[in-house]
């Protein structure tokens, strides 16, 4: 087991000496878009591959595997959102579906409405959130060439953005002798965008439930005054 990671099978480390950069572009697909690939860690994964190619642990060109990783990030979410056009409809019309309900089909569309075709980009940064929300936006109908423009914006910006960090990182003394206690911090970075929208939500909730409950209260009926007949 290791600290940052939890099973020794998801660290950075072990993926990447067992299955080198071509299993790393695998699992950087299979997190981007797939439904399978939401548990494997991909900030730390792309933090590490920097860091070890510029320590020259890793023997490949860094700018031979950004340009690589940007493009099975790009690859991952154009295959999550046609699985969620062409399939999606499909297998989660049913509200009590096991993976999504319709309620929240409704809210991913009224999401993308509000905020724009940017959350495809923030979603990049998310653990989890990052391999749900191209399926979403295909099965909320999303239109495809804002879908296109953002995905290839978002895979660059998170792509190259992680992998450059671990680069300029890797030549500090320091994060060598912490690498545990820095991917530990990166997960915990990457998941405050959730605890925010988790708050923001819950606070909308009160509020809206708040507001509807004073709109269902009766107002108390006029009291009829009796006038004296001049």
């Amino acid at each position: 087991m290791t600290l940052a990671l939890g099973p020794s099978w998801l660290d950075p480390d072990y993926l990447l000496n067992t299955f080198g950069i071509w299993g790393l572009l695998l699992i950087v697909f299979a997190e981007s878009g797939l439904l399978i690939g939401f548990f494997l860690p991909g900030d730390s994964l792309l933090f590490t591959t920097g860091l070890l190619i510029t320590s020259k642990q890793l023997d490949f060109p860094l700018w031979g595997a950004i340009g690589l990783i940007c493009l099975a990030a790009i690859l991952g979410d154009q295959a999550g959102y046609m699985f969620g056009k062409k399939v999606g409809p499909s297998l989660f019309k049913r509200p009590d579906s096991r993976l999504f309900k319709q309620e929240n089909v409704t809210k991913a569309h009224e999401f993308f409405e509000k905020h724009g075709p940017k959350s495809l980009v923030l979603a990049r940064f998310v653990p989890i959130v990052r391999t749900f929300t191209p399926i979403i936006a295909g099965v909320s109908g999303m239109r495809y060439r804002s879908f296109l423009t953002f995905n290839v914006i978002g895979g660059v910006l998170w792509g190259a953005g992680v992998t450059l960090l671990g680069s300029w990182l890797g030549n500090i003394e320091f994060v060598h002798k912490n690498i545990e206690a820095i991917l530990i911090l990166i997960v915990l970075v990457s998941v405050v965008p959730i605890v925010i929208e988790f708050l923001r939500a819950r606070g909308k909730s009160k509020k809206e439930a708040a507001a509807s409950a004073q709109a269902g209260e009766v107002p108390p009926a006029p009291t009829r005054r009796r006038h004296a007949k001049r």
